[in-house]
C-alpha cells in the first residue's frame, strides 16, 4: 500500500493515523467506481461515522495507492 502526498496532509487535517486507515480498509462495507477512471471508492466506518476512502491500483508496482479519505457529513 502506498499513501499519496495528498492523503498524508489529509491524515493530519482529519485526525487519523495509518493504522486507523488500514483498519478502515479492512472493515470496508462497499466498493464502487469513482468518477475518475481507474479509481475506486471504498465505503467504511471510523469513529462511529461513515467514511469514504479513494484508492487507485498501481498494476505495475502491484500495490494500492490511497488517494484520500474523508468522513461523510450526515445531518
Amino acid at each position: 500500500m502506498e499513501l499519496s502526498p495528498h492523503l498524508l496532509k489529509r491524515m493530519v487535517d482529519r485526525g487519523f493515523t495509518e493504522v486507523e486507515l488500514r483498519d478502515m480498509l479492512e472493515r470496508a462495507v462497499s466498493l464502487r467506481r469513482d468518477i475518475v477512471p481507474e479509481r475506486w471508492v471504498v465505503g467504511t466506518r471510523h469513529r462511529r461515522r461513515r467514511w469514504e476512502v479513494i484508492v487507485e491500483p498501481d498494476h505495475e508496482a502491484q500495490r494500492l495507492v490511497v488517494i484520500t479519505a474523508y468522513p461523510i457529513w450526515e445531518p
